[in-house]
């Protein structure tokens, strides 16, 4: 039976902080986990919520796994009461980062969300649909992705945005400053990707 949008927000209070992790998650895996555990605490957060795209625009659709069964993967990796897997996507039909996050100012004005991607997605960011609407909109943090590092902050997005760039020491605050605000955090060293786990075939490997 089909669900509605309000079911496929994950339980919430006003006054939250909340961390958005937007992903295919085909496979999801110990680095999501440990890139959310992480912001958790780095960036003085309430929650994290998975938003488990139906599929990525950048990203070939053909060798992607289902959604019901991505979901329950993540559900499982997740394994946190902090971390909220969701299929908001698929359910309010957003394409793009930036539909959602309108969505999600205008459904639950009382939260403060941060975008969180990692170092590899910063370095394709200036490729992402208004892509300068969303860092308008949300604060973000950018986890480090070695060796993505050196990329990422050279990206052209980087660039543009590098006066809004806060210390790490500030990182706590995020989720308060008015965007454009981004923080770079290192210090976690995970270079696990998605890709990395899939056959040619686009099958999972066992983990």
């Amino acid at each position: 039976m089909p669900i509605s949008a309000a079911q496929a927000l994950p339980p919430y209070t006003d006054g939250m902080r909340i961390g958005l992790l937007g992903g295919s998650f085909n496979p999801p895996h110990r680095a999501h986990r440990a890139i959310s555990l992480y912001a958790l605490k780095r960036l003085n957060l309430d929650r994290i919520w998975w938003l488990v795209t139906p599929g990525n625009p950048l990203k070939e659709h053909g060798r992607l796994r289902d959604l019901q069964h991505r979901l329950e993967a993540a559900r499982a990796v997740a394994n946190d009461p902090r971390i909220d897997v969701s299929c908001l996507e698929s359910v309010i039909r957003t394409r793009y980062t930036i539909d959602t996050i309108n969505y999600l100012r205008r459904r639950a004005r009382g939260l403060r969300f941060v975008w969180i991607m990692g170092a590899d997605n910063l370095g394709q960011f200036h490729r992402w649909q208004d892509w300068q609407r969303i860092a308008a909109q949300v604060p973000i943090a950018v986890i480090d992705r070695p060796p993505q590092s050196f990329r990422a902050l050279a990206s052209p997005a980087a660039q543009a945005l590098s006066r809004y760039r806060l210390p790490e020491g500030e990182a706590g605050s995020l989720a308060d400053r008015p965007p454009p605000a981004w923080i770079f955090l290192t210090g976690l060293k995970l270079s696990l990707s998605s890709t990395g786990l899939r056959n040619p075939d686009g099958t999972w490997k066992a983990t």
